[in-house]
């Protein structure tokens, strides 16, 4: 017996402790702190601008030739991609969380490379930008000028330039981006009523431009080889690219022979410094305000990363100039770090309920001592196996170390009760009361603890986001019970052996008191469970109810994937009519975050007015604010939760006139989605265009809004946004020998913008820009100024081949995996689950959609509904592996049986709990069941375990079902009393990441009531009856698993 050697080499069993304890306690300060583990899939962004083109033309020529090459890339979940009419194209592909981020990059660039011969001219001079990104955003900073001595695009350079790169150079904050666009560019401003008094065209000064700002490389003087030794040897420079407004402004556009007559640009335009963009308008509390964004590095430990970002900014603001300040205007570790601190408190409170539970019982501090050094050295351990597998601290791993408080002490348990029964009983000394105690219990230790491990190892191998979840609690448990399982066999005996002394006389006061009612509630157990077993009728009927019952709870209580959480922030989105001016989103979304700066719990909010969250597109006609509410120890007063802000801004943002407003609750996970709630995505994989897409969209949301299930539907596709249509009469242009390719680029560089050149300045390189002056491109008359040059050099307006009118058509144009489609966005209503909101979605599209139309889920439904049958799966293996885990512990087929019967009886508990807490049956629930299918085979190995050894001493498998129920009671109401007021902090929880732990404590408390009450009655029962079935057919007593017994003797073999 391995635990003898411990017994009389204590110090070795400490030593061995400590050592456990020091690695433990190094791994802790390495693991990196997250909210969630790495469960959201692998994004690789691709990027590309078209300037000009409408929503309908970069989404054929830009993302359609993109996407067909990206389909079907390794490990691939779906993709999706906006193009808008501002001529951007963002396409966003998804990949399995195992899915190595970098390769993925590498493959989608691979694919990206092969679309690129058949994508237009213009958009490979831009570039196509691929990048892995994180998936939602960390932090975000504004910088901004309160007293307004610096413009927007001073703010917005310095940003880009000083801050945005030490940002990047912060580890864990390499994908820090600013919001927007603000590199500089040097802006030509072109005036088409001079060029066509000068016989000018756009083409005439593209082509200048690009020939004579170069840089160029004119070799060096001296160069070997040389006809003879030369002295020196050097370079030839020239001027290289321009970098001033005036340079611009001087370049020669036309010249006679005789240097009479010269056009200069300066003739026909203007160039000044602005920006590339002027997409995005942003304030941060009102104030003009340039927001760099920053992203967490997958791997990275975030409120590290958090930390370093805010030092980093400290040390940056010392050479700030005067006037410019900074501020964290949003930052998601505050949930984080939140969640973290309000863990740990439940996992101190977990542990001293445990300790106090178990001097009640023990009654003795020295004993009581030894389970709890027992916890102390499995939970610090735990973080080794933590650390070796990559796992971080978070909110998974943390609830896994404090369900295991109450589980890890088991064992230490079990030793101690039975060294002082074997000290009480037989009158033994410590030591050898402690041996014999050790040859009774290893046998269940062992058992107990591998049913745990099998119940928990094999969830390890699940796949997806669901898996991870899984994962990171099941295989935090495994290792803790690992580990208490080695303290139980090492070091608790031999401190048993020491600490543990013979009573000098029964206890008194009120540990009387709960003796005496303990043996009371002893004696009524045991009279319940003979008259269970001697009415083998009436618990039949009793079990099939609870068996009926549990079924149909499972059918009542309503499915989600995780329960939506308080994060500590909030967005609004905002969309306004069609064609709506960049000015009037401005207003409105400015007026938005004022509504929401009248709610007491609000803390800051950045408006970025011309970017759409929905979409992840800049549009004019959009806007968003993010929404910083204040910590939580400030928001511990009724009506300051982000459920109470929503209900406050709802019917102030219903009543604006000028557009719509959404508030808007972020994913319970970030990462998964932008929003809270479901993103549904309906495909048109027939004809009819974006037209008939909005048609068959607006049908099915009128539809759904008519089911209670769901609220707050939504889609942005527009397909009648007011567009101006130039038709070019090919017959007429041909016929007056005007080019139809310049008449497409002129309109390009007029109306659009063209990229022709770059500059250099800061050390950096810039963009040159074409485009007319905002006068000349305000009315469709504007078209009549523009002027192209035919074969004869005569010059011919573009009035006399185009025609324009208004038509219809999208601003903005969605595509998923390949396809048309509409992003319909929602949520649950109030008193729903996100699985009653996913299925009638389900039905309302089954009924509503027509042919050539179907549907998909992303984000967050997405993982919801890929996990809707894993649960399942994971019960079901459990169960099988506890089962063949204790036939090999038993050497017997038929006894395992009587351990599992006690599983359904913490299932139903657990649904019972819920059921009448009003919650949902979510994966933080889910994750408690696997967890009970271990503690309710827990305490029936208890009483299996010695209802064997009676029956092997000569009971009657009657009285050794009765007898073994008696004895054990104890210690299972000890250890599972322990359990329970262990995760009672869980129950009662509030504050941040209180629904998740609601969800897992409730069930596991009501699990283990439901095991520790009901299945008592019935595991001796189904004992009973497996052996006496068992002896019916042997024809006489049977043999046990128990090895020094004379039925073991006999050889006979169990049937």
């Amino acid at each position: 017996m391995i635990s003898a050697t411990f017994i009389q080499r204590p110090i070795l069993s400490s030593v061995l402790s400590i050592i456990v304890v020091i690695a433990g306690l190094v791994a802790m300060t390495s693991l990196p702190i997250n909210q969630y583990p790495a469960i959201t899939p692998v994004q690789v962004t691709v990027s590309a601008s078209y300037p000009g083109a409408d929503a309908e033309t970069v989404a054929n020529t830009v993302a359609a030739p993109i996407e067909t090459q990206i389909n079907g890339v390794d490990n691939m979940l779906y993709m999706q991609s906006t193009s808008s009419a501002t001529g951007d194209m963002t396409l966003t592909v998804y990949f399995d969380i195992d899915t190595d981020p970098d390769t993925a990059e590498v493959q989608v660039n691979n694919r990206v490379s092969l679309a690129l011969p058949e994508l237009p001219d213009t958009v490979r001079s831009t570039g196509v930008k691929v990048e892995k990104r994180s998936a939602s955003i960390l932090m975000l900073i504004g910088i901004n000028s309160p007293d307004g001595r610096y413009d927007e695009k001073f703010i917005g350079n310095y940003a880009n330039l000083y801050v945005l790169d030490a940002l990047k150079r912060v580890p864990g904050a390499n994908q820090a981006s600013i919001m927007g666009l603000p590199d500089l560019a040097m802006r030509l401003w072109l005036q088409p009523d001079r060029m066509a008094s000068l016989s000018i065209t756009p083409t005439d000064i593209q082509q200048a431009i690009s020939m004579q700002n170069q840089q160029f490389g004119a070799g060096r003087l001296g160069q070997s080889p040389t006809n003879e030794p030369v002295e020196m040897t050097y370079p030839v420079v020239t001027e290289g690219r321009f970098s001033e407004p005036d340079e611009f402004d001087n370049i020669i556009l036309r010249a006679d022979p005789d240097g009479t007559a010269i056009v200069r640009f300066r003739d026909v335009g203007f160039a000044e410094e602005g920006q590339k963009s002027y997409m995005l308008r942003s304030t941060l509390n009102g104030s003009p305000s340039t927001f760099v964004a920053v992203y967490q590095q997958p791997g990275s430990n975030a409120l590290e990363v958090a930390a370093n970002v805010r030092a980093e900014m400290e040390r940056l603001k010392q050479s700030f100039p005067e006037g410019i300040i900074y501020k964290v205007s949003f930052d998601t570790t505050k949930v984080i770090k939140a969640s973290i601190d309000e863990v740990f408190e439940t996992l101190i409170i977990a542990i001293i309920l445990v300790v106090l539970v178990t001097y009640l019982f023990l009654q003795k501090v020295n004993t009581t001592l030894i389970p709890t050094i027992a916890i102390v050295v499995s939970v610090i351990g735990t973080f080794i196996g933590m650390s070796a597998l990559g796992f971080s601290v978070n909110l998974l791993t943390l609830f896994g170390l404090v369900l295991a408080i109450g589980i890890v002490c088991d064992d230490a348990i079990v030793v101690v009760e039975n060294v002082e029964r074997n000290i009480e009983d037989l009158g033994l000394s410590p030591k050898d009361a402690t041996v014999k105690a050790m040859e009774e219990v290893t046998g269940p230790v062992i058992a107990t603890t591998l049913v745990l491990i099998a119940v928990f190892v094999p969830v390890a191998f699940m796949p997806g986001t669901t898996g991870v979840l899984y994962k990171q609690f099941a295989i935090t448990i495994a290792i803790s019970v690992a580990i208490s399982s080695f303290v139980a066999l090492t070091l608790t005996p031999a401190l048993s052996a020491i600490l543990i002394k013979p009573s000098t006389g029964g206890p008194g006061g009120f540990f009387k008191w709960f003796n005496d009612w303990l043996e009371g509630v002893t004696r009524h157990y045991a009279k319940g469970v003979n008259l269970a077993m001697k009415r083998v009728l009436l618990a039949m009927i009793a079990l099939a109810a609870m068996l009926f019952g549990t079924a149909t709870l499972f059918k009542v209580i309503p499915g989600s994937f995780v329960p939506p959480d308080d994060q500590g922030y909030l967005f609004a989105a905002i969309i306004m009519p069609d064609g709506a001016s960049l000015d009037r989103s401005q207003a409105l979304t400015q007026e938005v975050a004022e509504i929401f700066s009248g709610h007491p719990a609000v803390q800051d909010y950045s408006a970025l007015a011309g970017y759409s969250l929905i979409d992840s597109q800049f549009k004019t006609n959009s806007g968003t604010v993010f929404i910083s509410l204040k910590d939580f120890d400030e928001r511990q007063d009724t009506g300051m939760t982000a459920a109470d802000v929503i209900a406050y801004v709802t019917p102030r943002m219903q009543a604006l006139q000028e557009g719509i407003a959404i508030p808007i609750n972020p994913p319970s996970i970030p990462g998964l989605g932008t929003q809270g709630g479901f993103e549904f995505w309906l495909q048109n994989r027939g004809q009819g265009g974006a037209k008939r897409l909005e048609e068959v969209a607006r049908e099915l949301i009128a539809r759904a809004n008519e089911r209670p299930e769901v609220t707050r539907l939504n889609t942005t596709l527009n397909a009648a946004s007011r567009q101006l249509m130039t038709d070019v009469d090919r017959s007429k242009a041909e016929t007056l020998g005007v080019s139809v390719p310049d008449v497409y680029a002129a309109l390009q560089t007029l109306f659009g913008s063209l990229y022709v050149s770059q500059y250099n300045k800061y050390g950096r390189v810039w963009q040159v820009i074409l485009q007319a002056e905002p006068e000349f491109r305000e009315k469709p008359e504007d078209i009549q100024n523009i002027f192209v040059r035919q074969r004869e050099g005569e010059m011919v307006p573009l009035s006399s081949v185009v025609t324009s009118d208004f038509v219809t058509g999208p601003d903005l144009l969605p595509r998923f995996n390949g396809f048309m489609a509409a992003k319909i966005t929602g949520d649950a209503d109030t008193g729903f689950s996100s699985g009653q909101s996913l299925a009638t979605m389900e039905a309302v599209a089954d009924e509503v959609l027509p042919d050539g139309f179907t549907y998909s889920w992303a984000g967050q439904a997405y993982e919801e509904k890929k996990a809707s049958g894993s649960s399942a799966i994971i019960f079901a293996f459990a169960l099988v592996m506890v089962f063949l885990i204790l036939s090999a512990q038993y050497e017997q087929w038929s006894l395992p049986l009587a351990v599992i019967t006690a599983v359904p009886f913490g299932i139903f508990g657990a649904l019972v709990s819920v059921w009448l807490r009003g919650m949902e049956n979510d994966v933080y629930f889910q994750i408690g069941l696997v967890t009970l299918i271990g503690l309710s085979a827990k305490n029936a190995i208890l009483i299996v375990e010695f209802a064997e050894l009676k029956y092997s001493e000569g009971l009657s498998a009657f009285d050794a079902a009765l007898e073994a129920a008696r004895l054990r009671l104890r210690p299972i109401l000890m250890t599972s009393l322990s359990f329970i007021l262990g995760s009672m902090p869980l129950v009662l929880a509030s504050g941040a990441g209180a629904a998740s732990r609601h969800s897992i404590g409730t069930g596991i408390i009501g699990g283990m009531i439901g095991a520790t009450s009901l299945a008592l009655f019935f595991v001796p029962l189904f004992y009973y009856l497996i052996i006496s079935s068992k002896e019916k057919l042997a024809g006489g007593r049977v043999t046990t698993s128990t090895s020094e017994t004379p039925a073991t003797e006999t050889g006979r073999e169990d049937v």
